[in-house]
């Protein structure tokens, strides 16, 4: 088959301090949860109530935030917030374990969703609080909503695209739970009404989930196709799927119209909430870094302490230098432990020194490697030297996506992509 990838730039990416993909280990559950619950959301439950796993403990109240359910069984006991590295506040309810579980462990009713109409499938999955379980977390409904508005045809797109050893997690997932992501998909497609086709976009390397896909999809109402595109990083991202997947369909003579993309994880999160009424209890993520003795993919509880996890890899074999929760080329920098596995937290990675020193920055020595590696053709360095020395009003918007091929391949490991793509971001909202 033909391999789709985008038409310059990019970067080959490994990480040897990355899990295998082999295995997955279930983690122990936490007597402890941390659940987040941000800012703008409405708790419905009080310090010292008892609640049960799944239910609903804090309600969204406006655009942009999903009700929260506890993920264990037990007593709230107090609320937390902390700072971020960045600034900015969080909030969380603390759990306690106690009591018996609901789900963990039973029978599952399965409930029949082949009759039901789009909007119920929506409603469903607004309620039980789904979201696209990696970037910001956006809520699943409001992606459904926007992409009903479409003028054109819908084309539903699985990303299964491999360009970071650092969503070996995602690899996992589809490994175990094949069936269910493909369910998913054909939920989402009928909650859309839309959608018209799926896709199923996997890198070549992993040729053989792809098979998968195809080889579970026969009975699907919808036409589906598997698409191999390239591994270069930043393949994964929209913008650079997008254009191989125009390549695609320019080359096949197709008309794929607009497209919805998603991940596994979050496919898998829809079948689960409506055929068996279940919330985001738990997610795949991978655990490892040169600060970690036994890097290995852990099915956790979302709300489980980042250090808990991190013990059950063997622990530490020092002080980490830096701890990132994401790929180190895109993730967000975390100081504390005790900061829990939320529903985007697809990998946890702890530096050692030798490790983390990649990233200490230098003055710049004027190589030019960021201009070879921007899949966008942009001048990274040049970006850089302008927004730092004539400041934003002078520079406005370049189009950054926030990649960070340029951050990577820089030798004086200059904050490129972060400084550039905040720009963006301000200059919009100037």
């Amino acid at each position: 088959m033909r391999i789709y990838s985008f038409p310059h730039g990019g970067i080959s990416y490994n990480d040897p301090t990355a899990p295998s993909k082999k295995s997955v280990v279930n983690a122990y559950l936490p007597s402890l949860s941390v659940i987040p619950i941000g800012k703008r959301i409405f708790p419905t439950i009080s310090i010292g109530d008892m609640v049960r796993e799944g239910m609903l403990i804090a309600r969204a109240t406006e655009a942009g935030t999903v009700n929260v359910h506890a993920t264990v069984p037990g007593r709230v006991i107090k609320k937390a917030s902390w700072k971020n590295r960045d600034g900015f506040e969080n909030d969380a309810l603390v759990i306690r374990m106690e009591g018996s579980f609901e789900k963990l462990g039973k029978r599952e009713e399965v409930f029949p969703w082949a009759g039901l109409n789009c909007y119920d499938l929506q409603r469903i999955i607004s309620e039980f609080g789904i979201v696209e379980m990696e970037y910001s977390g956006r809520p699943l409904s409001e992606m459904i909503s926007a992409g009903r508005k479409e003028n054109d045809k819908l084309t539903l797109v699985i990303r299964c695209v491999f360009d970071d050893p650092w969503h070996v997690a995602d690899y996992a997932l589809c490994q175990q739970r094949i069936k269910a992501v493909v369910e998913g998909a054909a939920i989402v497609a009928k909650a859309s009404s839309k959608v018209t086709q799926i896709i199923f976009a996997v890198s070549h390397r992993e040729k053989e989930i792809g098979e998968m896909f195809i080889k579970n999809s026969q009975t699907l109402e919808y036409p589906a196709a598997l698409v191999l595109t390239g591994s270069r990083y930043p393949q994964r991202n929209n913008r650079e799927l997008e254009l191989a997947l125009r390549t695609y369909e320019k080359k096949e003579e197709l008309s794929l119209g607009a497209f919805l993309i998603l991940g596994p994880a979050v496919l898998a999160a829809v079948y689960d909430a409506v055929k068996f009424k279940k919330p985001i209890l738990e997610r795949y993520v991978a655990v490892g870094g040169s600060a970690v003795r036994y890097p290995q993919v852990m099915k956790a509880r979302i709300g489980t302490r980042i250090g808990e996890l991190i013990e059950q890899c063997g622990g530490l074999t020092g002080k980490p230098e830096r701890i990132v929760l994401g790929s180190p080329l895109s993730g967000r920098e975390v100081s504390y432990l005790d900061e829990p596995v939320g529903s985007t937290c697809y990998a946890i990675v702890a530096m050692a020194k030798s490790q983390a020193k990649i990233y200490q920055r230098q003055n710049c020595i004027n190589c030019g490697e960021c201009r070879t590696v921007c899949p966008i053709g942009l001048d990274p360095q040049n970006i850089y030297k302008r927004i730092r020395t004539l400041g934003i009003e002078k520079t406005g918007d370049t189009g950054c996506h926030g990649c960070g091929c340029c951050k990577i391949v820089c030798p004086s490991s200059l904050p490129l992509s972060e400084v550039i793509f905040e720009r963006n971001t301000e200059a919009a909202g100037a």
